[in-house]
């Protein structure tokens, strides 16, 4: 069949095919666009280091994987490879992912009368998604921080909220508690519901991370909002994506131990945790995920997992099953608990290796990195990046120019590479200055 006589431009089709919220949506992603950049150099035979990506690679430039995690995956039952999940998740999955998460801090709060539960979601990304989605009315803002990853916007967007910021960090690069007190003030005389995203340990895109005493800080200027504003709705998010590749791993459930027993939590106040699969389990693909509650009321716990669960099922119907019935295998098997946490703590120490080596040569030749502590990024903040990008490139290395600054995958560049990735940023940087 062939079509009709008006020959359509894109633009008309556009206009005619797609509403305007649909319209101005782009899908092509800056770090893909840079990795493919270094996928070319590499096969005209360019001794190019790939620092692009955000999956942790082995020193040979093979994704790292591990490898008990691979061999339960595949030891799996076909009813765990074939069968639905249950809305919420298995039983037992929504019990272990809240001890991945909190750690020995969860038994402490659950004492001091905070309960919690945990919705499967696919990916971390799920659970920012659910909270976006239902902590808010469209139309409101979100608080970040000034440097975010990227896709937090992307979400922002899909899910009808706009953006607001609070800065990166303050004094001894920790936080600026006159600047996020601000904002949380600004927002409560705009909007009935304020949710704030903080990345945190190893955040994306710079590898910092809070001390106990700022996280603490932080909970407590949260409560103080809540406490100053009873009609108002306040939503903490920890998105913990990196935080199996940090020094603190359970810093956040210890910190939250700490207030549950010494404070008194607002009823209008709820934080929830976003645990991946994707990092801690080298499970990207699998898309394994869980958004965690806590709460002092049991009633209202269990009503948002009635809400969370009704917008699952109108996005993505249900969550796998088989990556929830590995890591509830890993975890109950003492050998293959061992045997998963000696290779995890592995790729951390190539994580710490590399980030040493990398820092102490920037700051041998005076590159302004931002502070770097743990997982998987590092990042030097400068007004226009694309130039220092393209003249480390010519070099030799392949980073991510962001909005303010070069995001460097240190994940993924081999470790008898990262002092040469530093000089390599060194001599690129001044050649902007």
């Amino acid at each position: 069949m062939s079509g009709d006589e008006k020959t359509w431009s894109l633009e008309e089709l556009e206009a005619t095919m797609l509403p305007s919220h649909a319209g101005n949506k782009e899908g092509r992603d800056v770090i893909f666009s840079w990795l493919a950049k270094y996928q070319e150099a590499k096969a005209s035979g360019q001794n190019a280091i790939n620092g692009t990506v955000g999956s942790l690679l082995e020193d040979s430039g093979e994704l790292a994987v591990n490898p008990v995690v691979s061999k339960t995956l595949r030891e799996q039952a076909d009813l765990e490879m074939s069968a639905y999940a249950p809305l919420p998740g298995l039983p037992h999955f929504r019990t272990m992912v809240q001890e991945l998460a909190m750690g020995d801090g969860l038994s402490v709060i659950q004492h001091h009368g905070i309960h919690t539960d945990a919705v499967i979601t696919p990916g971390g990304t799920g659970a920012l998604y659910m909270s976006a989605r239902n902590l808010l009315t469209p139309g409101d803002a979100i608080l970040l921080r000034e440097l975010h990853w990227g896709p937090y916007n992307t979400i922002a967007k899909e899910c009808g909220i706009n953006t607001a910021t609070w800065p990166l960090h303050g004094e001894e690069s920790q936080v600026d508690e006159e600047g996020l007190t601000s904002m949380l003030n600004q927002l409560m005389k705009d909007q009935d519901n304020v949710l704030s995203w903080l990345n945190d340990p190893a955040h994306n895109p710079t590898g910092m991370s809070l001390t106990d005493a700022s996280r603490a800080r932080v909970l407590s200027i949260f409560a103080e909002a809540a406490t100053n504003n009873p009609d108002k709705g306040v939503t903490l998010f920890i998105d913990g994506a990196y935080a199996a590749y940090s020094k603190e791993h359970h810093g956040w459930g210890d910190t939250l131990a700490e207030f549950a027993k010494e404070c008194i939590w607002p009823g209008n106040m709820l934080v929830c945790f976003g645990f991946s699969a994707s990092k801690s389990h080298t499970m990207y693909g699998q898309r394994c995920g869980a958004m965690v509650m806590l709460h002092p009321n049991r009633a209202f716990v269990d009503k948002l997992v009635e809400v969370m669960l009704h917008t699952g099922r109108g996005t993505w119907s249900g969550a796998s099953r088989l990556p929830q019935a590995t890591l509830h295998s890993i975890h109950s098997d003492v050998d293959k608990y061992v045997g998963w946490l000696q290779e995890r703590d592995r790729l951390q120490q190539m994580l710490v290796k590399r980030r040493k080596l990398f820092n102490a040569r920037c700051e041998k030749e005076g590159v302004p990195l931002l502070p770097s502590h743990d997982g998987y990024f590092a990042f030097l903040p400068h007004d226009t990046p694309e130039p220092i990008a393209l003249a480390a490139a010519a070099r030799g290395l392949y980073v991510v120019p962001l909005k303010g600054g070069i995001r460097i995958g240190l994940c993924s560049i081999p470790t008898y590479n990262a002092d040469r990735a530093a000089g390599i940023l060194a001599d690129a940087w001044r050649m902007s200055a």
